[in-house]
């Protein structure tokens, strides 16, 4: 074999190299997109990330906790594409540390509170000022709540509770919990009497029944908003899109989420 015919053959190797490599850049990579959501919204944030995984062949990954311990992460450096709320409160906090977006943000859902029992419970109760919670407790009950001084449900059910003018009375036996979730869980196992919980925290619980609803003017408007992270991927911008998309909507109104529009 001469030594031209050699120099010929490694030439065109490398020309069709040359060619071959720009298309497998065409080939689109799966993306992971990270996200930190609030406990209530793991039923349907869950199948609308499968629905979008579906779509686009992009891996969504969701860590689900108290709105406060998520963004006391993100505020850590833990690494996040999409913040999740159920308050305001946690969306700001961020944004005053110049952690998200804000152009991104936008509010998206609603929620009800409610006051839940185990689902064989003879409990009955009218929610109004100076209802006998307490009483409804029993000799040594716990009430059920997230933590009341920093996560949302928690915060919520006090400011409801205090504005009925019963909160005083119940604060000592009032058994906190991490998340709201873990609050539901207490009154599930049949650990508590009484629980305050959202109203799709509860719709997904069959242990469970709602004793009532608090009325709305009786705790802050119950918002969840959403924003990407200032370090977020471009790819991110894309499941936000689709969260607010007609085709999410059902997942979120499937567990008795209101939808919000407009941003904040």
């Amino acid at each position: 074999m001469s030594a031209n015919y050699f120099r010929r053959s490694l030439m065109a190797a490398a020309i069709l190299g040359f060619l071959v490599a720009p298309l497998a850049t065409l080939v689109a990579q799966p993306t992971d997109i990270t996200v930190f959501a609030a406990a209530s919204l793991k039923n349907a944030l869950d199948d609308a990330a499968k629905l979008y995984e579906q779509k686009t062949g992009d891996k969504v990954a969701i860590s689900y906790a108290a709105s406060s311990a998520l963004a006391k992460q993100i505020e850590a450096g833990a690494p996040a594409d999409l913040f999740f709320s159920a308050d305001l409160d946690w969306m700001d906090y961020l944004a005053k540390a110049n952690l998200i977006d804000t152009a991104s943000r936008r509010t998206l859902l609603g929620n009800t509170l409610v006051l839940i029992a185990p689902k064989d419970s003879a409990v009955s109760l009218t929610i109004a000022k100076n209802f006998p919670l307490l009483a409804a407790l029993g000799a040594d009950g716990k009430l059920a709540m997230a933590n009341v001084d920093s996560v949302p449900a928690g915060k919520y059910g006090k400011a409801a509770l205090s504005s009925l003018g019963v909160w005083d009375a119940v604060s000592p036996r009032v058994a906190q919990a991490e998340n709201v979730r873990a609050a539901l869980g207490y009154v599930a196992k049949g650990e508590a009497p009484l629980g305050i919980v959202y109203g799709t925290d509860a719709k997904s619980e069959p242990a469970v029944k709602v004793i009532g609803i608090f009325p709305e003017d009786s705790h802050p408007k119950i918002e969840y908003p959403v924003a990407l992270l200032a370090s977020a991927k471009p790819e991110a911008r894309k499941f936000l899109d689709f969260l607010e998309s007609p085709e999410a909507r059902p997942t979120f109104e499937a567990q008795g989420f209101t939808i919000l529009a407009g941003r904040s």
